[in-house]
Protein backbone atom coordinates (compact mmCIF):
# COMPACT_ATOMS: atom_id res chain seq x y z
CA UNK A 1 0.00 0.00 0.00
CA UNK A 2 1.48 3.39 -0.80
CA UNK A 3 1.71 5.70 1.77
CA UNK A 4 1.40 9.48 1.23
CA UNK A 5 3.27 10.10 4.15
CA UNK A 6 5.95 8.43 2.75
CA UNK A 7 5.84 10.84 0.08
CA UNK A 8 4.68 13.61 1.75
CA UNK A 9 8.80 13.10 4.04
CA UNK A 10 10.99 11.53 1.96
CA UNK A 11 13.64 14.50 1.05
CA UNK A 12 13.48 14.48 -2.39
CA UNK A 13 17.47 15.28 -3.95
CA UNK A 14 16.95 16.93 -7.21
CA UNK A 15 16.47 21.28 -7.88
CA UNK A 16 15.01 22.54 -11.19
CA UNK A 17 17.84 20.98 -13.55
CA UNK A 18 17.15 17.83 -15.79
CA UNK A 19 20.84 16.70 -15.11
CA UNK A 20 22.32 15.89 -12.72
CA UNK A 21 26.45 16.24 -11.94
CA UNK A 22 28.87 16.42 -8.99
CA UNK A 23 28.97 19.67 -7.53
CA UNK A 24 28.82 21.07 -4.46
CA UNK A 25 25.33 21.20 -3.67
CA UNK A 26 25.29 22.54 0.28
CA UNK A 27 23.03 25.03 1.41
CA UNK A 28 22.72 27.30 4.81
CA UNK A 29 21.22 24.75 7.40
CA UNK A 30 18.26 26.53 8.65
CA UNK A 31 16.69 25.75 11.36
CA UNK A 32 20.29 24.29 12.54
CA UNK A 33 19.06 20.90 14.16
CA UNK A 34 21.21 17.90 13.60
CA UNK A 35 19.28 15.33 13.83
CA UNK A 36 15.28 13.85 12.58
CA UNK A 37 13.78 11.48 14.21
CA UNK A 38 11.16 9.59 12.27
CA UNK A 39 8.72 6.65 12.06
CA UNK A 40 11.27 3.94 11.48
CA UNK A 41 13.78 5.50 14.36
CA UNK A 42 13.00 2.20 16.76
CA UNK A 43 13.77 -0.31 14.02
CA UNK A 44 17.16 1.86 12.93
CA UNK A 45 18.06 1.72 16.51
CA UNK A 46 17.79 -1.38 17.19
CA UNK A 47 19.52 -2.63 13.54
CA UNK A 48 22.47 0.06 14.24
CA UNK A 49 23.12 -1.34 18.56
CA UNK A 50 23.26 -4.45 16.86
CA UNK A 51 25.71 -3.77 14.35
CA UNK A 52 27.63 -1.57 16.66
CA UNK A 53 27.82 -4.87 19.26
CA UNK A 54 28.67 -7.61 16.27
CA UNK A 55 30.73 -5.58 14.30
CA UNK A 56 32.32 -2.96 16.28
CA UNK A 57 35.63 -2.19 14.38
CA UNK A 58 33.91 -1.63 11.10
CA UNK A 59 31.00 0.40 12.80
CA UNK A 60 33.08 3.05 15.12
CA UNK A 61 36.52 4.44 15.04
CA UNK A 62 37.97 6.87 17.19
CA UNK A 63 41.60 8.44 17.71
CA UNK A 64 42.36 10.03 21.50
CA UNK A 65 42.90 13.11 20.43
CA UNK A 66 39.05 13.67 19.37
CA UNK A 67 37.67 13.37 22.64
CA UNK A 68 37.21 16.85 23.34
CA UNK A 69 35.24 17.26 19.91
CA UNK A 70 33.25 14.16 20.74
CA UNK A 71 31.86 15.66 23.66
CA UNK A 72 30.89 18.92 22.06
CA UNK A 73 29.14 16.41 19.82
CA UNK A 74 27.45 14.70 22.69
CA UNK A 75 26.15 18.42 23.66
CA UNK A 76 25.11 19.55 20.22
CA UNK A 77 23.15 16.00 19.88
CA UNK A 78 21.36 15.45 23.41
CA UNK A 79 20.25 19.07 23.39
CA UNK A 80 18.80 18.95 19.60
CA UNK A 81 17.01 15.48 20.59
CA UNK A 82 15.40 17.21 23.60
CA UNK A 83 14.82 20.41 21.40
CA UNK A 84 13.37 18.51 18.32
CA UNK A 85 11.22 15.90 20.18
CA UNK A 86 10.68 17.19 24.06
CA UNK A 87 7.88 14.46 24.35
CA UNK A 88 10.34 11.24 24.14
CA UNK A 89 13.86 12.80 24.89
CA UNK A 90 14.53 14.82 28.04
CA UNK A 91 18.06 16.18 29.05
CA UNK A 92 18.36 17.89 32.97
CA UNK A 93 21.95 19.27 33.08
CA UNK A 94 22.92 20.86 36.52
CA UNK A 95 27.01 21.85 35.91
CA UNK A 96 28.49 18.91 34.84
CA UNK A 97 26.20 16.58 35.99
CA UNK A 98 23.78 15.13 33.25
CA UNK A 99 20.57 13.01 33.20
CA UNK A 100 19.67 11.99 29.79
CA UNK A 101 16.42 10.22 29.36
CA UNK A 102 15.05 8.23 25.99
CA UNK A 103 11.48 7.73 26.17
CA UNK A 104 11.86 5.88 22.80
CA UNK A 105 13.98 3.11 24.45
CA UNK A 106 12.75 3.51 27.99
CA UNK A 107 16.36 4.53 28.97
CA UNK A 108 17.56 6.88 31.18
CA UNK A 109 21.78 7.59 31.78
CA UNK A 110 23.15 9.90 34.59
CA UNK A 111 27.07 10.59 33.66
CA UNK A 112 29.61 13.80 34.22
CA UNK A 113 30.38 15.74 31.21
CA UNK A 114 33.73 15.29 30.19
CA UNK A 115 34.43 11.96 32.64
CA UNK A 116 34.73 9.12 30.30
CA UNK A 117 34.52 6.60 33.50
CA UNK A 118 30.91 7.78 33.81
CA UNK A 119 29.75 6.47 30.06
CA UNK A 120 29.33 2.91 28.96
CA UNK A 121 30.62 4.08 25.62
CA UNK A 122 32.54 7.12 24.47
CA UNK A 123 30.68 10.30 24.05
CA UNK A 124 30.52 9.96 20.02
CA UNK A 125 28.94 6.31 20.23
CA UNK A 126 27.29 6.73 23.02
CA UNK A 127 25.16 9.70 20.79
CA UNK A 128 24.98 7.94 18.16
CA UNK A 129 23.13 4.78 19.68
CA UNK A 130 20.49 7.02 20.29
CA UNK A 131 20.47 9.25 16.57
CA UNK A 132 19.34 7.39 13.17
CA UNK A 133 22.17 9.67 11.74
CA UNK A 134 25.66 7.77 10.87
CA UNK A 135 28.26 10.51 12.94
CA UNK A 136 31.67 10.79 11.28
CA UNK A 137 34.11 13.46 12.78
CA UNK A 138 36.64 15.81 10.90
CA UNK A 139 39.53 16.78 12.23
CA UNK A 140 41.37 19.77 11.25
CA UNK A 141 45.33 20.01 11.49
CA UNK A 142 47.55 21.33 8.64
CA UNK A 143 45.76 22.66 6.40
CA UNK A 144 43.63 19.78 5.95
CA UNK A 145 40.36 17.90 7.32
CA UNK A 146 41.15 14.21 8.69
CA UNK A 147 38.28 11.54 9.66
CA UNK A 148 39.74 10.84 13.23
CA UNK A 149 36.20 9.21 14.44
CA UNK A 150 32.94 7.99 13.15
CA UNK A 151 30.26 5.95 14.01
CA UNK A 152 29.07 4.41 11.37
CA UNK A 153 26.03 1.40 10.08
CA UNK A 154 25.03 2.55 6.89
CA UNK A 155 27.45 3.51 5.10
CA UNK A 156 26.71 3.80 0.93
CA UNK A 157 28.88 1.48 -0.42
CA UNK A 158 32.60 2.53 1.46
CA UNK A 159 34.30 1.54 4.63
CA UNK A 160 34.71 3.21 8.22
CA UNK A 161 37.37 0.58 8.65
CA UNK A 162 39.54 1.62 5.30
CA UNK A 163 38.91 5.53 5.31
CA UNK A 164 39.85 5.85 9.17
CA UNK A 165 42.85 8.48 9.55
CA UNK A 166 42.56 9.13 5.58
CA UNK A 167 42.66 13.43 4.54
CA UNK A 168 39.40 14.57 3.14
CA UNK A 169 40.78 14.34 -0.86
CA UNK A 170 41.73 10.65 -0.30
CA UNK A 171 38.39 9.68 1.10
CA UNK A 172 36.90 11.19 -2.22
CA UNK A 173 39.65 10.11 -4.67
CA UNK A 174 37.29 7.16 -6.20
CA UNK A 175 34.45 9.52 -7.42
CA UNK A 176 35.73 10.26 -11.27
CA UNK A 177 36.38 13.71 -11.70
CA UNK A 178 36.50 14.92 -8.55
CA UNK A 179 40.67 15.18 -8.44
CA UNK A 180 40.12 16.19 -11.95
CA UNK A 181 37.83 19.21 -12.26
CA UNK A 182 39.59 20.12 -9.12
CA UNK A 183 36.16 19.72 -7.27
CA UNK A 184 38.02 17.75 -3.93
CA UNK A 185 40.40 21.19 -3.28
CA UNK A 186 37.18 23.82 -3.73
CA UNK A 187 35.14 21.35 -1.49
CA UNK A 188 37.90 21.02 0.80
CA UNK A 189 38.63 25.03 0.98
CA UNK A 190 34.50 24.93 1.51
CA UNK A 191 35.00 23.36 4.74
CA UNK A 192 37.21 24.64 5.99
CA UNK A 193 35.54 27.96 6.08
CA UNK A 194 32.54 26.61 7.85
CA UNK A 195 31.99 28.72 10.86
CA UNK A 196 30.65 27.60 14.17
CA UNK A 197 26.64 28.56 14.57
CA UNK A 198 26.43 28.56 10.71
CA UNK A 199 26.01 24.77 9.47
CA UNK A 200 25.56 23.95 6.39
CA UNK A 201 23.32 20.64 4.56
CA UNK A 202 23.11 18.78 1.48
CA UNK A 203 21.32 16.02 -0.37
CA UNK A 204 23.22 12.70 -1.84
CA UNK A 205 21.21 10.12 -3.87
CA UNK A 206 21.74 6.41 -5.49
CA UNK A 207 19.47 3.29 -6.30
CA UNK A 208 19.23 0.27 -4.42
CA UNK A 209 18.35 -3.00 -5.48
CA UNK A 210 16.76 -3.96 -2.13
CA UNK A 211 16.17 -1.99 1.01
CA UNK A 212 19.17 -2.62 3.24
CA UNK A 213 20.56 0.51 5.17
CA UNK A 214 24.27 -1.62 5.65
CA UNK A 215 25.65 -1.43 2.54
CA UNK A 216 29.49 -1.59 3.64
CA UNK A 217 31.87 -2.89 1.27
CA UNK A 218 32.64 -5.46 3.97
CA UNK A 219 29.19 -6.81 3.22
CA UNK A 220 28.93 -6.62 -0.47
CA UNK A 221 28.50 -10.09 -0.82
CA UNK A 222 25.36 -10.16 0.51
CA UNK A 223 23.69 -6.79 -0.38
CA UNK A 224 25.40 -6.58 -4.44
CA UNK A 225 23.60 -9.80 -5.58
CA UNK A 226 20.60 -8.07 -6.00
CA UNK A 227 22.13 -5.74 -8.96
CA UNK A 228 21.68 -8.96 -10.80
CA UNK A 229 17.77 -9.75 -10.08
CA UNK A 230 16.20 -6.22 -10.98
CA UNK A 231 13.57 -6.91 -14.06
CA UNK A 232 10.66 -4.44 -15.13
CA UNK A 233 8.44 -6.53 -13.30
CA UNK A 234 9.49 -6.35 -9.71
CA UNK A 235 11.87 -3.13 -10.26
CA UNK A 236 8.99 -0.88 -8.58
CA UNK A 237 9.57 -3.59 -5.38
CA UNK A 238 13.12 -4.29 -5.48
CA UNK A 239 14.77 -1.04 -6.27
CA UNK A 240 14.96 1.36 -3.29
CA UNK A 241 15.40 5.03 -4.10
CA UNK A 242 18.32 6.11 -1.14
CA UNK A 243 19.17 9.84 -0.07
CA UNK A 244 21.42 11.14 2.50
CA UNK A 245 20.76 14.06 4.58
CA UNK A 246 24.01 15.62 5.43
CA UNK A 247 24.85 18.01 7.29
CA UNK A 248 28.02 19.95 8.84
CA UNK A 249 28.74 21.41 12.20
CA UNK A 250 31.53 23.23 12.68
CA UNK A 251 32.99 22.28 16.61
CA UNK A 252 33.87 25.67 18.12
CA UNK A 253 36.02 24.40 20.84
CA UNK A 254 37.90 21.96 19.14
CA UNK A 255 37.54 23.46 15.89
CA UNK A 256 36.40 19.62 14.11
CA UNK A 257 33.27 19.28 11.89
CA UNK A 258 30.36 16.67 13.08
CA UNK A 259 29.43 15.59 9.80
CA UNK A 260 25.86 13.49 10.08
CA UNK A 261 23.93 11.65 7.67
CA UNK A 262 20.51 10.34 7.90
CA UNK A 263 19.84 7.56 5.22
CA UNK A 264 16.44 7.58 3.71
CA UNK A 265 15.11 4.87 1.78
CA UNK A 266 11.82 4.91 -0.83
CA UNK A 267 10.44 2.03 -3.17
CA UNK A 268 10.10 3.04 -6.74
CA UNK A 269 6.60 1.92 -6.73
CA UNK A 270 6.12 4.30 -4.25
CA UNK A 271 8.62 7.33 -5.49
CA UNK A 272 6.50 7.21 -8.89
CA UNK A 273 3.30 8.16 -7.18
CA UNK A 274 4.37 11.57 -7.60
CA UNK A 275 4.22 12.69 -11.36
CA UNK A 276 6.69 15.44 -11.09
CA UNK A 277 9.41 13.17 -9.50
CA UNK A 278 9.10 10.32 -11.73
CA UNK A 279 8.68 12.69 -14.64
CA UNK A 280 12.12 14.46 -13.75
CA UNK A 281 13.98 11.63 -12.97
CA UNK A 282 13.24 9.78 -15.98
CA UNK A 283 15.17 12.29 -17.53
CA UNK A 284 17.79 12.40 -14.61
CA UNK A 285 18.82 8.46 -15.12
CA UNK A 286 17.95 8.53 -18.82
CA UNK A 287 20.84 11.68 -19.37
CA UNK A 288 22.92 10.44 -16.82
CA UNK A 289 27.00 9.70 -17.59
CA UNK A 290 27.95 6.81 -17.80
CA UNK A 291 30.71 7.03 -15.40
CA UNK A 292 28.73 8.54 -12.22
CA UNK A 293 26.06 5.97 -13.06
CA UNK A 294 28.76 3.65 -12.73
CA UNK A 295 30.23 4.75 -9.64
CA UNK A 296 26.82 4.67 -8.25
CA UNK A 297 26.55 1.23 -9.03
CA UNK A 298 23.87 1.73 -10.79
CA UNK A 299 24.81 0.51 -14.56
CA UNK A 300 24.10 -2.99 -13.92
CA UNK A 301 20.23 -2.61 -13.92
CA UNK A 302 20.06 1.07 -15.13
CA UNK A 303 18.45 0.49 -18.87
CA UNK A 304 15.96 -2.07 -16.52
CA UNK A 305 14.84 1.03 -14.54
CA UNK A 306 14.11 3.20 -17.48
CA UNK A 307 12.21 0.89 -18.93
CA UNK A 308 10.01 0.51 -15.36
CA UNK A 309 9.56 4.09 -15.35
CA UNK A 310 8.69 5.11 -19.02
CA UNK A 311 6.28 1.79 -18.34
CA UNK A 312 4.89 4.23 -15.37
CA UNK A 313 4.88 7.47 -17.48
CA UNK A 314 2.88 5.96 -20.35
CA UNK A 315 -0.40 5.48 -17.53
CA UNK A 316 -0.32 8.91 -16.39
Amino acid sequence: MVSTENIRSFPYPFGEHDVYRYSNNAIPLNPPIAIEVTETYIEEMNLKRKLLNKHPERCYHSEPHTMEAQWEALDLILHDLAEYDPGKFKLVTNDDEWIFTNLHTDEKYSFTFGDLTTLEEEPLDFAGRHVQEDLILMMQRDGDLFLDAGQLCFPANWSLYFDAGMSFKEIHTPIPGFKSESLDERILQFLMKIEAGSPWWRKNWSLMAGNTLDTSLETFADWGQGRKKVTKENAGELVHFRVEVQKLFRLPKSNGILFTIHTHLLPLEEFVQHTPWLEQFSAILKELPEFIADYKGISLYRDVVLEYLEGELKKR
